[in-house]
């Protein structure tokens, strides 16, 4: 099993196995996939534990049925809105590797990102990724890499990512109730960075948005480190919960309409004057929908959305420039307009 790794993404909407092979330029070939309709979370929050472990079960049935793989073991996602993040620094004096030989070793650095881990944080959470963004020695800054420098004094600059013990410990159970063992666990939004960015993005300074169902990861990449990480508790079922609210029709016929006719942006719109027609309930003549309605309704969450993110990145782009790209991923960036209204 050693040539095969495996990730699990437990979202919302969707839990997604992937199982993939090492190739002798140890590069990956993904050989597997397999997706369930996720019934068991909020918000990224396990809310039922059997209905979880049943999708868990088929996306990983469906994953080894198209590889051919027996799996065991996985990598984790970590989501949802108790996510955060946080920067911290750490020192250390660099040790004397004897005959005055300060050269900073594994060692060093090890302690030294362990300092900036020593952070008070509620009993209620725990550290699951520590990210370096960069190193000082006696004074020098900006190094990425301080292994083997000599110095007498070594201090890094880290992002701290916790979660809720609570909901990790769910989720992990989940995933052992379906009969594999965690091996790592990282936060969602960081993969998502690695798979949709490309590495000048995240060394120029970019921003990821991704809105899935539940939640929206927001991380803003800079020198090859994430400076800011935030979790907002709304996402594409927020967007649809207003149109189904506003205009007086199930989730479903919402959802039905944000994913076959949604738009939020008017200049977009084919048709203004059209409408969308929708099954009346119970004998009922059908509901008619200006599409022009529903994109205001669309638009105005949207706006809100995009107006709270800024409010978050505003910050931290005081210190670190938008240099790169602005990246809108996940289900909810498939929402006509998205961009328009992003810009």
């Amino acid at each position: 099993m050693s040539d095969v790794v495996c990730a699990i993404d437990i979202g919302s909407a969707n839990v997604r196995f992937i199982i993939a092979q090492r190739l002798d330029d140890d590069s990956f070939q993904v050989v597997g996939v397999g997706s369930a309709t996720s019934h068991g979370l909020k918000k990224g929050g396990v809310v039922n534990i059997e209905d979880t472990v049943r999708a868990i079960s088929k996306a990983v049935e469906d994953a080894e049925l198209m590889s051919g793989i027996e799996v065991d073991s996985c990598y984790l996602g970590i989501g949802g809105a108790h996510i955060e993040g946080m920067n911290s620094k750490g020192v250390y004096p660099i040790s004397d590797k004897g005959g005055g030989n300060t050269e900073v070793g594994s060692d060093d650095i090890q302690a030294v990102i362990n300092s900036a881990k020593a952070i008070v944080i509620p009993l209620d959470r725990q550290v699951i990724n520590v990210l370096t963004q960069t190193f000082t020695v006696d004074k020098q800054k900006g190094i990425k890499d301080p292994q083997n420098m000599i110095g007498v004094r070594l201090e890094v600059e880290a992002h701290i990512v916790t979660a809720s013990i609570t909901a990790i410990q769910n989720t992990t159970k989940c995933v052992e109730r379906a009969n594999l063992f965690v091996e790592k666990r990282m936060y969602n939004g960081l993969s998502a960075v690695r798979s949709v960015m490309t590495p000048e993005e995240i060394e120029a300074g970019s921003l990821l948005i991704d809105i899935g169902s539940g939640v929206i990861d927001v991380v803003f990449m800079s020198g090859g480190a994430p400076y800011l990480i935030s979790v907002l508790p709304i996402g594409g079922d927020t967007i649809t919960n207003d149109l189904a609210l506003v205009e007086k029709i199930s989730f479903e016929m919402a959802e039905e309409i944000k994913l076959t006719e949604g738009c939020c942006w008017q200049a977009l719109l084919e048709d203004e004057s059209g409408e969308i027609l929708l099954p009346g309930v119970g004998g009922r003549a059908p509901i008619k929908l200006m599409k022009s309605r529903v994109c205001e309704i669309f638009y105005a969450r949207m706006r809100e959305i995009f107006d709270i993110i800024k409010s978050r990145v505003d910050d931290v782009l005081k210190t670190k420039p938008l240099g790169g790209n602005i990246v809108i991923c996940g289900g909810g960036a498939l929402l006509t307009g998205v961009v328009e209204v992003a810009g």
